[in-house]
């Protein structure tokens, strides 16, 4: 019966049988769980094509003895001419290089990724790794020239569209460990096929140094719901107060919107002009909606929701004039950096507003695993680490605390909020409220 095995050393190896012969063909694959998953579903492959009668061993193991043995025999070539050299031997097998095994590669993992992953992954190809392993056959690529790879994009500038031509910024070394790493799942496919080993197994990660979060403070959130365009105004209290994400916000559509569950779904993102699904499984949540988002979507429901809500739908819920949804590059270059730029603000990313309402949570006391289900979290491990300056409490467990917070910056103003937080603060102390 067909199995993967490890040898002594920890190297993983394929057992199966060809015409009732035993066969073993090793790998330079360590043996871990995501190598044995990689593994099985070749030998599953494999199996079946041995089954069905159209295995070709030498395209599995070209390099293998008994690629030779179980080859298919081929048509007798006609006897040379007297007095001719006899024909040459056949040539070695040659690898394919980096380029032409990528394009198998891409074709073939191309249908588990989302749409921009896809883009994401062929970016990194075409400027990164096909620039310096392209016309490299595969045996040739080695831990040497992957460090030395690796070296040269740490030292690389990449060009800032706002700065002047000599100015620019390093590579991150979270973007080189995303590099490197999609090399390493080339090569490892690689030596899944062809036996030969993968230089990029023992090179470890970078470290990525933390970054702090950069959350708004509740006067400069209340400013700058002050100060917003007024079209905007729904859009920008709909992002401080759910911590949904750019893509999210942008897909969202009239049909996820339950007034009567006072709920949001979040069920589909929109992302550089393409409709998916979400970041991940985990993504897929129901949002509470807090007063002021309640209102807010109230407020800015279409005429035809009242008559015939099917009608809209389909119809995004922030979009433009013309009803497409709303463009992330467009939304941050002519409304965001300008806002904060005229209100005095330090520029933040517009992510920041999802770690806003984040911190605005813990500070009204919400259950952190109430808080991770809003965020798409499906552990509470990512709230606790981004987050663990900002929880002063752990004693409510549902939405009504935040509800009661920033309904005072929406309708009241700062001081009434800051108010309100202080009497929460007692409260969950084991004071008595006034």
């Amino acid at each position: 019966m067909a199995s993967i095995r490890a040898r002594p050393d920890g190297r993983l190896f394929f057992d199966f049988r060809v015409k009732n012969e035993r066969c073993r063909e090793l790998t330079a694959l360590d043996d871990t769980t995501a190598n044995r998953r990689k593994m099985e579903k070749v030998l599953d492959k494999m199996v079946a094509e041995i089954e069905a009668g159209t295995f070709e061993y030498a395209r599995y193991f070209p390099g293998s003895k008994m690629a030779q043995k179980f080859a298919v025999p081929k048509a007798p070539a006609p006897a040379p001419a007297m007095n001719m050299p006899s024909p040459a031997a056949a040539p070695a097998v040659v690898l394919p290089t980096f380029a032409e095994f990528t394009t198998t590669w891409l074709a073939e993992k191309k249908i588990e990724w989302r749409e921009s992953h896809k883009v994401s992954v062929e970016s990194v190809l075409d400027g990164h790794l096909l620039p310096a392993f392209g016309d490299l056959p595969l045996d040739q690529i080695s831990r040497e020239l992957v460090l030395s790879f690796r070296a040269e994009l740490a030292e690389k500038q990449v060009r800032m569209p706002t700065k002047p031509a000599a100015e620019g910024r390093r590579i991150s070394a979270s973007t080189i460990n995303k590099i490197v790493g999609i090399l390493r799942m080339i090569m490892d496919e690689a030596a899944l096929r062809f036996g030969i080993r993968n230089p990029c197994l023992s090179i470890k990660r970078l470290k990525v140094q933390r970054k702090d979060i950069e959350p708004f403070t509740l006067s400069e959130m209340q400013l700058i719901l002050a100060r917003v365009r007024q079209d905007y105004i729904p859009y920008f209290t709909f992002r401080f107060l759910t911590g949904v994400r750019s893509s999210e916000v942008h897909g969202l559509k009239w049909k996820h919107v339950d007034f009567e569950r006072r709920q949001v779904l979040i069920r589909e993102t929109y992302q550089n002009g393409r409709v998916e699904y979400t970041k991940n499984d985990g993504s897929q949540r129901d949002i509470h909606m807090s007063q002021p988002v309640f209102d807010a979507l109230m407020a800015m429901r279409p005429a035809a929701y009242l008559k015939d809500p099917l009608s809209v739908a389909e119809n995004y819920v922030f979009c433009t004039r013309n009803g497409n949804p709303i463009d992330n590059t467009n939304f941050t270059d002519r409304v965001w950096a300008p806002l904060l730029r005229n209100l005095g603000l330090k520029y933040r990313r517009p992510y920041q507003m999802r770690h806003t309402c984040a911190t605005l949570w813990l500070a009204a006391g919400e259950s952190p695993e109430w808080i991770a289900r809003q965020l798409g979290h499906t552990t509470t491990e990512m709230l606790f680490r981004t987050y663990s300056r900002y929880v002063p409490n752990l004693m409510r467990k549902d939405g009504v605390a935040f509800d009661n917070l920033v309904s005072g910056v929406v309708n009241g103003g700062v001081k009434a909020a800051n108010d309100e937080f202080l009497k929460l603060g007692r409260t969950a102390a084991g004071g008595k409220s006034e």
